[in-house]
């Protein structure tokens, strides 16, 4: 590290901030510095035991509220096996229940959104209501045992918070406040009500969702996967913070990594940031290195005439990268204009495949119309470019998925800058073995 610029970056005072995002630098936890073990990776024992001890106890993102405005509208998603429905309700809250006919095991619908009166199997045209009761069995009366018990789907928790829906497969789960803690606190500033759908797509990858998420919590490998974002983020100088359950780091945007030279002219990348803020790059008389605060500066003066209102951001929250893990699977980039949120589903049986959901939703200007919702595309990947930086992503990580499975490679060698893999693995084994209990070395 002592050939890189590492460098105290200016951030705000915490005693400006009020009680908006925290800032503060959280303590770096104890984790040790053994490997990680590759088989956790493609591992169908392991596997299994994330299903019983993670998928089937904890929270899981759902959707968004926006996509359950009247009674009748339902999301329908998957995670491993199984699949929910998640129903705006008459009186205006939502309900969650399993995709399935309890008759023979039908699904109700296919993966995706809709609005409905009801949901009538297609098979045998039992038919349930909003919330999960069944409503009608053709000729019951020759089932001598009469209906199922209770006549209902099973109700699953279900919650709304900060524009999202989240749902759990576990009907003792955890209260969802001490599940999220404390992330209300640093999201909830950027109001993500007010942004849109930008975004909606789901890829299949080639590779375990671990190896997904992993990806996604370190900046150590924008040197060799997107030398290009060099020249538009600092990817040295980065705040790591490790909570609970859950992680985020914090990243100079509209600005040089020290792995580069300082540039005598704007990087297209920084020149666009620019642009998106109003300012005129041809106009702009300062140094490349003063860039990142003048853009904070403009926001800060012209954002209310704009129709933005970042009265609860701080001034980095302006320009830079607040990225955040949800554990176990959501991963965020939260800006003040825009919010990236992927989404890292298992597959249902092969260690080896993950489900990848990129939604991307842009704030709309108060007093702007509200653009119509973006349709869902789904496929595999390299059938369609998904974007530079993520096609990166993508070409690299089932080549590290096969390579997981080499017998020559124990498991994985974190350093520093990958403090957040070493948290979210930690949070995984506390999950799965239960908090400081021993866990098998090749797993």
């Amino acid at each position: 590290m002592d050939a890189l610029r590492v460098v105290d970056v200016p951030r705000v005072d915490p005693a400006t901030t009020g009680n908006g995002t925290p800032v503060e630098k959280a303590p770096d936890p104890e984790l040790g510095t053994e490997i990680i073990p590759a088989a956790r990776y493609f591992s169908p024992e392991f596997m299994a035991m994330e299903w019983d001890k993670v998928w089937s106890k904890t929270w899981l993102l759902g959707g968004r509220s926006d996509d359950l405005k009247e009674a009748g509208d339902y999301i329908c998603t998957e995670i491993g096996k199984e699949s929910v429905l998640i129903v705006r309700q008459v009186d205006g809250s939502v309900r969650c229940f399993p995709n399935v006919c309890l008759h023979r095991g039908n699904r109700l619908r296919p993966e995706g959104r809709g609005n409905a009166e009801s949901f009538k199997c297609m098979y045998h045209h039992w038919t349930y209501g909003l919330d999960g009761k069944l409503d009608h069995i053709p000729d019951i009366c020759t089932f001598f045992q009469g209906g199922p018990p209770n006549m209902s789907a099973t109700l699953l928790p279900c919650i709304e918070w900060n524009s999202f829906v989240w749902f759990s497969l576990n009907q003792d789960v955890e209260p969802f406040d001490d599940f999220i803690d404390p992330m209300k606190q640093h999201l909830e500033p950027y109001h993500p009500e007010r942004m849109a759908w930008s975004r909606d797509i789901t890829v299949e990858w080639d590779c375990n969702w671990k190896t997904s998420v992993d990806a996604f919590n370190e900046t150590y490998h924008v040197q060799g996967i997107h030398p290009q974002l060099k020249w538009y983020l600092d990817d040295v100088n980065v705040q790591i913070d490790c909570y609970g359950k859950h992680n985020r780091y914090l990243i100079p945007f509209a600005a040089i990594s020290p792995r580069v030279a300082m540039p005598s002219q704007i990087p297209p990348a920084i020149y666009e940031i620019m642009v998106h803020a109003g300012m005129d790059p041809a106009e702009y008389e300062g140094r490349v290195s003063d860039i990142r605060r003048d853009v904070q500066i403009f926001k800060r003066k012209h954002g209310a005439e704009q129709g933005k209102d970042y009265s609860e951001l701080n001034d980095d929250q302006l320009t830079d990268d607040y990225h955040y893990t949800i554990f176990p699977n959501v991963s965020i980039n939260v800006h003040a204009d825009d919010i990236m949120l992927f989404r890292q589903r298992p597959h249902a049986t092969d260690p080896n495949k993950m489900y990848y959901d990129i939604w991307m939703f842009e704030l709309v200007p108060e007093g702007e119309e509200w653009p119509e919702r973006v349709k869902h595309k789904r496929f595999r990947h390299g059938d369609k470019t998904i974007g530079q930086v993520l096609d990166q992503d993508a070409y690299n990580l089932p080549t590290v998925q096969t390579g997981m499975k080499s017998d020559f490679f124990p498991g994985l060698w974190i350093g520093d800058q990958e403090l957040r893999i070493r948290h979210f693995h930690k949070v995984l084994d506390d999950y799965i073995y239960g908090p400081g209990e021993k866990k098998p070395d090749d797993l």
